[in-house]
């Protein structure tokens, strides 16, 4: 199937002219898991998410596929082995958006753990998540530390561990599975929301749909439908009147980006704050971003923005583990915040509340999946297929392959496996230096891409000009051509914040190339002025909050 954002009006006429086997509501991490598995076990499969892909909790993570190891502390030793071990299939499917970062944890005279219990516990979390062998803790003396992490608070520091957590980039990987899932035969559709079901005889056939963009209504039909919405489940269980038992817990996670030059970190620290809690600072392409919090969260998860709360929190934290960084709120120079759907939990705090899925099925036969993580989007998408394909054996005496996901590259992934990528991208480099590219944007487009980037290189060749008509740098021109034709980016925001992440890493760049890329995708989708102008404004609203506390 396509995944271009030019032929949509097309796909959404197509979509209406079948009756699906299933229909996915939400194009986060899980709905798109839930799209690719059902997929390859032949499903004929139709996605629908209100806004962009990612655009909810799945570009709003600490942007880790991490193994768990705060699980722990709250003894929940399966998930950690559960997620430790997805850890490293997801990394395997996909190299190009997940690469592996060391981490220290460092521990303190009189602080929660000594460096008995950090060395028992991380030797635990390297059993139960299968870490790999060159991958396994070890444990550092006080000099170690500081010469891993000059910036550390060196006053009662005893030591730290060292271990491997995997860092992503949570928006591109949710749009490599997406676009996966759409290379083998599903229909994925971003700003269509699902306004109500449709039913027969009490059970749900499918759904009324409009396109956000021009508020035009259809339906889908299908034999069965998922409801992986994430802050939004509860809504859609309003709507079929089967909202009852399991509540949702909306939490809030806050993060922000410091210049590298005002925060020189050189190595990925996991640290307790003040009040106990752990956060992390992590460096990324000349920044260090640093969070999470975690509050509740009772107002509109569309648009969960920073408050001054949120980072004097975090700056708080800065200068208790690094007090020789002179860290200010002048220094800010983005952020980020993400609403969390957890099943609620009775006097647990946000930080306590479990991150396990759940899986129920209403009267009608609507399927709900919520809660999970990140790095579980594929077990929890066999999961929830497992039961739906048991229904289909029951109901219609149709059987379905296996869960294949495992052994499934996402796209971009075939770059001969982890071992092989940074050879594939070497190999690469040539490639886009032939189009024009210097030797550093040839690599981060690779980099980026992974089995892609010739299709971008190939967007990018003769292009000189085009690119100078938009005042825009090649290589980012090509990424934009790239993000419409084969990532169904539909606005500035989409590009800018979940196909690139400018916003968030590189907010100087997203500001040069926001008059070229509004004026680009004007010209393409033949905006209105007042199109344009509504374009125009949410972007700049995005870049505002961004960098200003709420």
């Amino acid at each position: 199937m396509s995944f271009s954002s030019l032929d949509r009006n097309e796909r959404i006429h197509k979509v209406q002219e079948q009756e699906f086997d299933l229909l996915v509501i939400g194009g986060g991490i899980t709905g798109s898991g839930i799209a690719l598995d059902a997929t390859t076990r032949g499903m004929e499969t139709v996605l629908v998410e209100m806004q962009d892909f990612a655009a909810g909790t799945s570009s709003r993570s600490t942007k880790l596929v991490h193994g768990g190891l705060r699980y722990l502390k709250q003894f929940e030793v399966g998930m950690v082995a559960e997620v430790g071990k997805e850890r490293a299939i997801v990394y395997e499917n996909g190299p190009h958006v997940t690469t592996p970062e060391w981490m220290i944890l460092p521990f303190y005279s009189g602080g929660t753990y000594g460096k008995f219990m950090t060395s028992i516990g991380l030797r635990i979390y390297d059993f139960l998540a299968g870490v790999k062998r060159n991958e396994r803790r070890s444990m550092l003396t006080v000099e170690e530390t500081i010469k891993k992490e000059p910036l550390v608070k060196r006053k009662n520091l005893m030591g730290s561990g060292y271990y491997v957590e995997y860092r992503t980039d949570d928006a591109r990987l949710t749009i490599e599975v997406a676009k996966r899932a759409s290379e083998l035969g599903a229909e994925l559709l971003n700003y269509a929301k699902v306004v109500d079901f449709t039913y027969e005889n009490g059970k749900v056939t499918g759904a009324i749909v409009e396109n956000v963009l021009t508020k035009q209504r259809f339906i889908i039909k299908a034999k069965k439908v998922i409801n992986a919405s994430g802050p939004w489940v509860e809504t859609l269980l309003q709507k079929d009147e089967s909202k009852k038992g399991k509540t949702l817990h909306l939490t809030k996670g806050v993060h922000i980006v410091i210049d590298q030059s005002s925060f020189p970190l050189k190595q990925a620290v996991y640290f307790d704050t003040p009040d106990g809690r752990m956060i992390f600072a992590i460096p990324r392409a000349g920044k260090t971003y640093v969070g999470t919090t975690d509050t509740f969260y009772e107002n509109d998860p569309l648009n969960p923005k920073m408050t001054l709360a949120d980072r004097d929190y975090i700056l708080n934290a800065i200068k208790f583990m690094f007090p020789e960084v002179n860290i200010t709120s002048d220094d800010v120079e983005s952020s980020w915040a993400g609403v969390r759907p957890l099943i609620h939990q009775e006097g647990k705090d946000p930080s306590e509340i479990s991150r396990k899925d759940e899986i129920w099925v209403s009267d009608s036969g609507l399927v709900t999946i919520a809660g999970g993580k990140l790095t579980g989007y594929r077990k929890m998408s066999q999961q929830v297929l497992d039961k739906v394909v048991k229904s289909f054996e029951t109901e219609y005496r149709i059987k379905y392959d296996r869960c294949q996901t495992k052994d499934v590259r996402i796209s971009g992934g075939e770059v001969g496996g982890s071992k092989n990528f940074h050879t594939y991208i070497e190999s690469q480099k040539e490639k886009g230096e032939a189009v024009g590219l210097d030797s550093n944007q040839a690599l981060a487009i690779a980099q980026m891409y992974g089995s892609n980037a010739t299709d971008v290189f190939d967007l990018i060749k003769g292009k000189c000009s085009d690119a100078k008509q938009y005042n825009l740098p090649l290589d980012v021109y090509g990424m934009l051509v790239y993000a419409i034709q084969a990532e169904s980016a539909l606005t500035p925001v989409d590009f800018l914040m979940r196909r690139t992440g400018a916003i968030l890493f590189n907010i100087q760049g997203a500001k040069a190339w926001k008059d070229g890329v509004i004026d680009f995708m004007s010209d393409i989708f033949q905006w209105t002025e007042t199109e344009k102008q509504q374009y125009t404004i949410a972007l700049e609203e995005q870049l505002y909050a961004a960098q200003h506390p709420r």
